[in-house]
């Protein structure tokens, strides 16, 4: 087994100055959500430790992880897969194919047992004996089994692996599952959406590359840094619902005023992600942003919690639970009572100001 090249050795062969290697450290920590200290901690790690082996398989999916992925911005896409990992198999995007390609699975495996990371795309169909999904001639089911065995660590990307999605939604005719379903004795970090966002993706690696370990995750496996608040506790359009303002249609005066999208379906009350922080398009917008509600991609069974233009009737996760209609009725009593009380306080200044004197007998009305 040959020695892997640090990252640093990698980039540094390819002409980049340490001055922009300490930026990219950088701009890693801060696109992760930490101090600026752990700059100097990725750094050290990029300079220290060999590049991980990678393998990443497909199972029953649609790629738009991958093609999200590769349009990652900080870091760039091309700077994880050539410089911080050794992606060794991705079948969509490797330039081997067939046997040439299967082998690259089978050197990984043996070379590097119990380091390399298995990152899965999609899932498993167990229907049929998993023959609604045929990778280099076997069901994908027996592969992920056999990849997993050895790896140090499983991302599940996006919510195909993570929860099912639309293969596993009603009624589910091919008895697809998500992969935690399958392999149960390994850590798996679960990186839902549909897709998941580039940087959130790109990040998650960045955290393991540098830290070995996996980051601190949430009751269903998610990393905190990116699930670890709702969309709508970040989202710009949270004043318009504080204050019971609220889109009726999407041709509506509220729309086009920017007023919060939950009453034609929005889901960002009740979903955790990173969308209205770290945003879509190299932070540019996300759904919400361009007149969209929030369907919930990131949560379990989001395929069947629809219609997704139907609003929710109530907010599960909030501590107490209100629809829209109440929300909207207490602003608008709590702006009624404001106006009273503040009629009545001033009404009392008056009178402080200004006492009662004596009426004259020419001012008395008779």
């Amino acid at each position: 087994m040959g020695r892997q090249e640090t990252f640093y050795e990698l980039i540094r062969r390819q002409g980049i100055s340490r001055r922009n290697f300490l930026k990219f450290c950088s701009l890693s920590a801060a696109s992760l959500g930490l101090a600026p200290h752990f700059a100097g901690k990725i750094a050290h790690a990029m300079e220290t430790k060999p590049r991980v082996p990678v393998l990443w398989l497909h199972g029953l999916e649609c790629t738009c992880c991958t093609e999200s992925f590769i349009r990652s911005a900080h870091p760039l896409a091309k700077d994880v897969i050539l410089s911080m990992v050794s992606l060794d198999y991705d079948d969509t995007i490797m330039a081997a194919a067939g046997h040439q390609a299967e082998q690259a699975v089978a050197d990984i495996m043996r070379d590097y047992k119990g380091q390399y990371i298995l990152a899965v795309e999609g899932n498993p169909p167990l229907g049929n004996d998993g023959t609604f999904c045929i990778p280099g001639g076997r069901p994908f089911v027996e592969k992920l089994k056999e990849v997993a065995a050895d790896a140090a660590a499983v991302i599940a990307w996006g919510s195909c692996a993570s929860w099912g999605c639309v293969q596993a939604a009603k009624p589910n005719p091919t008895t697809a599952v998500p992969i935690h379903k399958v392999i149960t004795d390994k850590p798996i970090i679960k990186v839902p959406g549909c897709p998941p966002i580039a940087e959130v993706m790109t990040g998650v690696i960045t955290f393991y590359v540098t830290f070995g370990e996996l980051p601190a995750l949430d009751r269903q496996g998610r990393p905190l840094m990116f699930y670890g608040q709702r969309v709508h506790d970040k989202c710009y359009r949270r004043g318009h619902f504080d204050a019971g303002q609220f889109s009726e249609k999407f041709d509506d005066f509220g729309a086009r005023a920017g007023y919060c999208l939950y009453k034609v379906g929005c889901r960002g009350p009740t979903t955790y992600n990173a969308c209205s922080t770290t945003r879509w398009n190299e932070g540019v917008s996300f759904p919400i942003g361009s007149g969209h509600g929030c369907l919930g991609c990131s949560e379990p069974d989001f395929w069947d919690n629809g219609p997704f233009y139907d609003r929710l009737e109530t907010f599960p996760q909030f501590g107490a639970e209100a629809s829209a209609d109440r929300i909207g009725a207490a602003a608008a009593a709590i702006v009624g009572v404001g106006i009273a009380a503040h009629a009545g306080l001033t009404a009392l200044r008056q009178a402080k100001v200004k006492p009662n004197k004596p009426v004259a007998a020419d001012e008395r009305v008779v």
